[in-house]
């Protein structure tokens, strides 16, 4: 205990009896266990309030860290929602890929072709005197 061997041990309490007396010594021992007792109460009340402060400290971090990680995925949500930016970015597209194509002269719609399924006419076959071939 505390570094010592028995020898020494044998020796303080020799040392207490003479200078306490037979009659004070239980209740000066008594007085000692209640003071070493407090120490132990006390050593570990401050190493409890260490340990929480140690988890506040790293529950604050990981809050930290989690605040950092939403304010970068709110600016690049803000980056990626900006109309004006997103706007310049398709000009500067646009721009690339029609480099010499003038713009349309009227910006009104053409009208739609018209498909039928109606069946043709015959056509009669004719002669090609120049290659002398018959197209049908």
């Amino acid at each position: 205990m505390f570094g010592m061997g028995i020898g020494e041990i044998f020796l303080i309490i020799i040392i207490a009896i003479l200078f306490l007396g037979p009659d004070k010594l239980p209740s000066t021992m008594v007085d000692i266990a209640k003071f070493f007792r407090q120490v132990k109460g006390t050593v570990s009340s401050a190493k409890a309030t260490l340990e929480e402060e140690m988890k506040f400290s790293e529950m604050k971090e990981s809050a930290l860290n989690y605040k950092k990680e939403l304010t970068d995925a709110s600016a690049e949500l803000e980056r990626m929602t900006n109309v004006t930016e997103i706007g310049s970015e398709l000009t500067g597209i646009k721009n690339d890929f029609n480099l010499d194509v003038p713009p349309p002269a009227s910006a009104a719609p053409k009208e739609p072709e018209v498909i039928t399924f109606a069946p043709k006419a015959k056509q009669q076959p004719t002669l090609d005197l120049e290659d002398g071939k018959v197209n049908v």
